[in-house]
């Protein structure tokens, strides 16, 4: 059986690098009818906080990643495997595969001359019985690591140095603590970022001195922003979370997630989970850098929201409604918004004129739609709008033939209009927002453009 594993360290929000590697992992468990482990890496006490570890859970989950699958496990605790961690040591000590240390760097410094010096071996042959533990790697030949995306990668064995896999006190480090929980688990294959692949022959030993044979090794490869470097927490937009509450769908961020580094094979690259998973390879997977394009994302996701029902779709955009604004009304201009939104986010600024007192004017639009016609034009629709018959069509007309009046076309004679109506040039189609309106709102909204034009002048 498959068993693949997802390990990441509670440290502030969900990235997006770990969400595409926990989907890979996700789609191979799920294919094959494997397991997904999750296991937090929380021995950190200083970067482990729970609402970060709840928010690791929340994020998977939202992405589709979660206990209610058969495919899912855990999550474990990397702090509950200690006693394992020192087990290991000892038995790696009792084999002769690692030794005690009690080297500081600056002891190794001045015996080498440089603090970027790797470890000397000193204690190698000491026989000490405290200190810290080191590992007794190779000093001969090389550490060969068959990868599914990268093929195969040699180290030399004589550039590594005798690495410390357990502090003076036995307390376990990384290096070690992550190959036991992996033997543990039963983990047939680690798929990760490229950036973990230093590591690689180092724990590759470590299976093997265990007595273990090494997993299946897949590193996949980093995001890069629009200048080709790694995505930064601290320079990119790079937590789940934050697309999610912007109001991205997450079925078009699965679909977009997995398109970085991997392509389903086919022309087109918006597709369901339940189509892609099956397709995913990790040998087609691409080892170069993968673009993380958000105004790719965004197009995605409007193609996904267009895609819904309509139901689902005025369900889905009830987080950015305010409470008291009126469902039936909102219900009339949905679908009409639905062909307009690339983020679920942006139905808020589409339809809040709807259930305004008044218009929120945006300051720029005023100025571009007010120009010197604008005043006759207001006025001779607002004159219309007493006896037009309230639909599209008619109100369409009716602006047209004011237009036509001023000697301007639909497009330059609505711009004074919309924004008097809705406080935008640009939202949701014109004359379907005054049916939606009404009558005297609408009158209403155009006699206060007309007073804040005399009193600008």
């Amino acid at each position: 059986m498959i068993r693949v594993r997802f390990a990441p360290s509670p440290t502030g929000m969900f990235h997006v690098g770990g969400a595409r590697s926990a989907l890979f992992n996700w789609a191979l468990a799920e294919q094959s009818g494997g397991r997904f482990v999750l296991r937090i890496e929380d021995t950190d006490a200083a970067r482990n906080r729970p609402e970060w570890t709840e928010g690791i859970i929340s994020a998977l989950a939202w992405i589709g990643v979660n206990g209610d699958s058969p495919f899912f496990e855990g999550p474990y605790f990397q702090s509950a495997y200690e006693e394992q961690h020192r087990e290991a040591a000892a038995k790696l000590l009792a084999d002769g595969r690692a030794y005690y240390c009690t080297c500081t760097r600056d002891d190794v410094k001045a015996r080498t001359g440089s603090e970027h010096q790797g470890y000397d071996g000193f204690c190698r042959e000491r026989g000490l019985t405290e200190g810290a533990v080191r590992f007794r790697t190779p000093d001969e030949g090389v550490t060969v690591v068959e990868d599914l995306v990268r093929g195969t990668v040699e180290f030399p064995n004589n550039a590594m140095e005798d690495f410390v896999i357990a502090r003076g006190d036995g307390s376990p480090l990384f290096v070690l603590a992550n190959v036991v929980d992996d033997v543990e688990m039963r983990i047939s294959h680690v798929v990760r970022a490229e950036e973990h692949l230093s590591n690689t022959p180092k724990q590759q030993q470590l299976w093997e001195a265990l007595g273990v044979t090494p997993p299946v090794w897949a590193h996949v490869p980093v995001i890069v922003n629009e200048k080709r470097q790694k995505l930064s927490k601290r320079r990119d937009k790079v937590a789940l979370e934050s697309y999610r509450e912007e109001g991205y769908l997450a079925e078009a961020m699965v679909n977009y997630l997995m398109l970085l580094g991997w392509g389903t094979g086919e022309d087109r690259e918006i597709m369901p989970w339940s189509e892609m998973m099956p397709r995913f390879k990790l040998e087609d997977v691409n080892p170069s850098s993968a673009f993380f394009d958000e105004k790719k994302l965004r197009a995605f996701n409007g193609e996904y929201i267009r895609a819904l029902p309509l139901e689902t779709f005025i369900a889905r955009c009830e987080p950015w409604l305010e409470p008291d604004w009126d469902r039936e009304t909102f219900a009339k201009v949905a679908e009409l918004a639905q062909t307009r939104l690339a983020v679920l986010s942006e139905i808020t600024a589409n339809v809040d004129f709807l259930f305004l007192d008044e218009p929120v004017f945006d300051q720029a639009s005023w100025d571009k739609a007010m120009k010197a016609s604008a005043a006759e034009i207001l006025t001779g629709y607002l004159a219309r709008l007493e006896t037009v018959d309230m639909d599209p069509e008619s109100l369409k007309s009716a602006l047209e033939e004011v237009g036509a009046e001023h000697g301007l076309k639909l497009g330059k004679a609505q711009a004074p209009v919309r924004v008097a109506i809705t406080g935008r040039t640009v939202g949701l189609p014109l004359f379907e927002s005054i049916e939606a309106l009404g009558r005297e709102r609408s009158a209403d909204r155009i006699r206060a453009a007309l007073a804040r034009l005399e009193g600008a002048n």
